[in-house]
């Protein structure tokens, strides 16, 4: 019998998400999910040590003096959600391109007369850490209501060095203020500054010289991340910076194919990239570099519903591909500011047409495998971190079917306490102090 500090038990429905062995699913099995009726999962020192049926678990486990026990009778129980894609990290708003875009005004249009990601740049420069870090805080709390663990973090907002290195060190900084587990990219490939107008080649050879050495020397980003779009960063200037950033010992991502087939994904299966993300147009030749490369395609749906486009990410092509699909929310402001993954799931159902299960997997496991993180969390199985979500509802295909709210009754993030009763909770405690029940 095994000693366990959280045992999570009579869940009308368990939804492990751990079928098979550990790694992203396959388009052709993200269908196939087994739940447990009656289910439980155990965990200790935020590892989980079981998971099954109540009986089977009781019979395993001993819960440890001081330890939560949650009786979720009634509930789902599902892995927490993983977010593979955010911009999370910004300062200011930008809701008057919201509006020039209803009005019939196109992102490049927007961009090419001040708005876009430069303005964000520009008030991300003037603007205190202080001040930055406040609503970031904010938008992260708001994830974890939603059922959020994990999230990956990018830089991008600042586009020269010290402004790029200032904004890795606000993100190390976040995951001291909130109990999320994150991971951090760099982009200083975001897209060419003010300053380098008319200039990128001498751009490019900044973020190659200058900022990719700062950034491995310092340890503050896992990954590397570049916009490879026509007039931004194109398919040669893109794979100089990633190459660059693989000898510094950087994992990569690639924005690929988001606005027209520039050939992203075919650069990312041959720089055997750890994910393609938007991927709205992608060839057949660079998907099929995808999966040859086990590269992980993240979409975005919310991109695509925030600036009113009828085009989707072609969803049931890479499932039918056997592709491992996963799900971010591309929480940013200026074309997808949300931070919602239910209503991303939502999205990918609706407007994709992935199943409800699909999406879970997504959502979960395969978002995990997008930053490389499949051996540890999006999956209930001992021995991944215990990040564990309760949900209200009768069902997983709650999620999708009913929109608009929040079903978390509770999240636990490394097995302790972040949202309780559908508050976010005195992080660190692993059980309100005299009481050892969860409901």
């Amino acid at each position: 019998m095994k000693d366990v500090d959280l045992f999570i038990r009579n869940a009308a429905t368990l939804v492990p998400v751990a079928d098979g062995p550990a790694g992203p699913v396959p388009g052709g099995a993200m269908d196939r999910l087994t739940t447990i009726e009656d289910g439980a999962v155990a965990a200790k020192d935020g590892r989980v040590v079981a998971v099954g049926s109540t009986a089977d678990v009781e019979d395993a486990v001993a819960l440890l003096p001081g330890g939560v026990e949650v009786d979720a009778s009634g509930c789902v129980v599902i892995p927490a959600f993983v977010d593979p894609h955010t911009h999370a990290l910004f300062a200011g708003s930008r809701e008057w391109e919201f509006d020039a875009r209803i009005r019939g005004r196109s992102y490049m249009e927007i961009a090419h007369s001040g708005g876009g990601i430069n303005s964000t740049v520009r008030t991300f420069r003037t603007t205190s850490d202080e001040e930055i870090l406040r609503p970031s805080v904010a938008r992260l709390r708001q994830m974890m209501l939603n059922g959020t663990a994990v999230v990956e973090i990018k830089s991008g907002y600042g586009l020269s060095t010290e402004e790029e290195i200032r904004a890795l060190r606000l993100i190390r900084r976040l995951s001291e203020l909130v109990p999320m587990e994150i991971h951090a990219t760099f982009l200083g490939a975001h897209e060419v500054p003010d300053e380098f107008r008319g200039r990128k080649d001498a751009y490019v050879g900044v973020v190659i010289d200058e900022m990719i050495p700062r950034v491995a020397a310092e340890g503050l980003a896992e990954f590397c991340d570049v916009f490879c779009e026509e007039g931004v960063f194109s398919v040669d200037e893109s794979e100089r910076i990633l190459r660059a950033a693989a000898r510094s010992g950087l994992k990569l991502k690639v924005h690929a194919d988001e606005l027209s087939p520039t050939g992203g994904a075919e650069l990312a299966g041959r720089i055997g990239a750890v994910s393609a993300d938007h991927l709205l147009f992608p060839s057949e030749r660079g998907l099929l570099a995808m999966r040859d490369a086990g590269v992980v395609p993240v979409l975005l749906p919310g991109t695509s519903y925030s600036l009113g486009s009828e085009t989707y990410a072609p969803a049931r092509r890479m499932i039918h591909m056997d592709l491992p699909v996963s799900l971010a929310t591309d929480c940013n402001p200026g074309s997808s500011m949300t931070e919602s993954m239910p209503f991303i799931v939502s999205l990918a159902c609706l407007q994709m047409r992935l199943t409800p299960a699909e999406a879970l997997t997504a959502a979960t496991r395969n978002a995990a495998g997008a930053i490389d993180r499949a051996d540890s969390v999006g999956s209930l199985r001992p021995g991944h971190k215990a990040h564990i979500q309760v949900l209200d509802a009768p069902s997983f295909a709650t999620i999708p079917y009913h929109v608009g709210r929040s079903h978390v009754r509770h999240l636990f993030i490394d097995g302790a306490w972040a949202v309780r009763d559908g508050r976010l909770g005195s992080w660190g405690e692993r059980g309100p102090e005299g009481s050892h029940s969860g409901r």
